[in-house]
């Protein structure tokens, strides 16, 4: 345990020393080959950092109000695994147009288009009239989440590729702020009984106010800044961008059962209230900030893949706690120790998928990879609901113990390097665009 809170104390003094030092200092301890951010380069960063907040904050507002369409509208557990299959589906889509977007405007217009459909969808969801109003709503919510979640990436690699070392985890790490703020925000409006409508909308506004505020200062890249990345055919190599597409996949599927499910778990079989449920959420989020705030600083001192399977392992023993809880505040903690472990291994899959094709196809590369994200949100969503639906959710959350498994089984694949334009085609499979 001493020997625990002596690495936590350093990582701790390592974020701050980093934060502290000067970018001179900075520049000539981490590489001599990185230059000095300019401002506009800080303002995109930090531009970029708030559409991940955007995104989080209203997905979290979201989810964790699911116990309260399921009354409002009558559902079954069935019906609200529907609406999430849903979302993840069109989700796909959604990736696939910001690609297609991005390849022929730029990643910028693209997460600013994204973020206003997420605006647009959630007012139609918080005054949706009907259920079919409601799934309406939804499935356009999915494109707009699609379309955010590979943008804002692409973003962050560019971002990442110019500042010349490690930085995407503390992106995410603002994703976990906003997913904070939402969750915080929905126990809020639930203590001071704000109707289930007005609550929405309120998430809605703050997601359109976020989009006026950052859209222009967001890094210009793409065909718009010189690169055309729609002009030649995608190659990269298949063995490690499969691989890595599966560590994603598997990420989300606990990501996205611990966002689905924590509060209905809470709610519905340890008899929380629906304020003390959406806690769950909040602690798993909040340790999923300091998770990726100190992601970076592991990586370059122990490597990608002693972090992905430290991660790995502290994620797994925080399910078999929230498997054997038999109080709201036992749950909690172990989603609190899930998310100490587990989200740090999202920016790694996009960061290792950064340096499989050259980077005027870095782009496409992280749009294709981020279609891993949907097929584990549908696991973790449809999968382990069905099986709280012939069972219970506590024997739900045994896949995604095992899906942290299989996540330590698949760490070595965070080794791939940069692949060069003119590569030998020997060692490339072509992507059919």
């Amino acid at each position: 345990m001493s020997r625990v809170c002596r690495n936590v104390g350093r990582a701790s003094s390592a974020v701050l020393e980093f934060i502290n030092t000067p970018p001179e200092r900075a520049r000539r301890k981490h590489t001599g080959l990185m230059t000095l951010p300019t401002p506009a380069l800080r303002a995109a960063r930090v531009s970029t950092a708030v559409g991940f907040g955007l995104q989080g904050m209203f997905l979290a507002a979201l989810l964790t109000q699911l116990p309260q369409f399921k009354d409002r509208y009558g559902f079954d557990d069935s019906t609200i695994v529907v609406a999430v299959v849903l979302v993840s589906l069109v989700a796909a889509v959604g990736s696939v147009i910001a690609e297609y977007l991005a390849t022929r405007t730029s990643s910028k217009t693209t997460l600013r288009a994204g973020l206003f459909v997420i605006a647009c969808a959630g007012t139609g969801i918080a005054f949706a009239p009907s259920p079919a109003a409601f799934f309406t709503g939804f499935a356009v919510y999915g494109i707009g989440l699609g379309m955010v979640d590979a943008a804002t990436n692409m973003q962050a690699v560019a971002i990442q590729h110019r500042y010349g070392r490690s930085i995407l985890s503390s992106f995410h790490g603002a994703w976990s702020v906003g997913a904070i703020v939402g969750a915080l925000y929905v126990s809020a409006c639930s203590a001071l009984e704000v109707s289930l409508p007005v609550s929405i909308f309120g998430a809605a506004l703050g997601v359109a106010a976020g989009t006026l505020l950052i859209g222009p200062r967001l890094l210009e890249v793409g065909p718009e800044a010189g690169a055309n990345t729609s002009a030649a055919p995608l190659t990269i190599p298949m063995r490690p961008f499969l691989a890595l597409g599966a560590a994603m996949a598997l990420f989300f599927a606990i990501d996205f059962s611990v966002g689905n499910w924590s509060a209905l778990y809470l709610k519905d079989l340890l008899l929380a209230s629906a304020s003390t449920a959406a806690l769950a959420v909040a602690a798993y989020q909040t340790a999923g900030l300091v998770s990726r705030l100190t992601g970076d600083f592991w990586v370059r001192r122990h490597g990608e893949v002693a972090v992905v399977r430290v991660g790995s392992a502290i994620a797994a023993l925080g399910l078999v706690v929230v498997i054997v809880a038999q109080s709201p505040t036992v749950a909690i903690i172990g989603f609190l120790i899930v998310g100490l472990g587990a989200p740090v291994i999202a920016p790694l899959c996009f960061s290792a998928a950064g340096r499989l094709a050259p980077p005027d196809q870095t782009d496409a590369v992280i749009a294709r990879l981020n279609l891993f994200n949907y097929a584990g949100t549908l696991v973790g969503g449809a999968i382990v609901g069905a099986v709280a639906a012939v069972s219970d959710l506590r024997i739900g959350f045994v896949l995604p113990l095992l899906f942290a498994v299989a996540l330590f089984l698949l760490a070595p694949s965070f080794r791939p390097k940069r692949v060069v334009a003119g590569a030998d085609s020997a060692d490339l499979t072509r992507v059919v665009d």
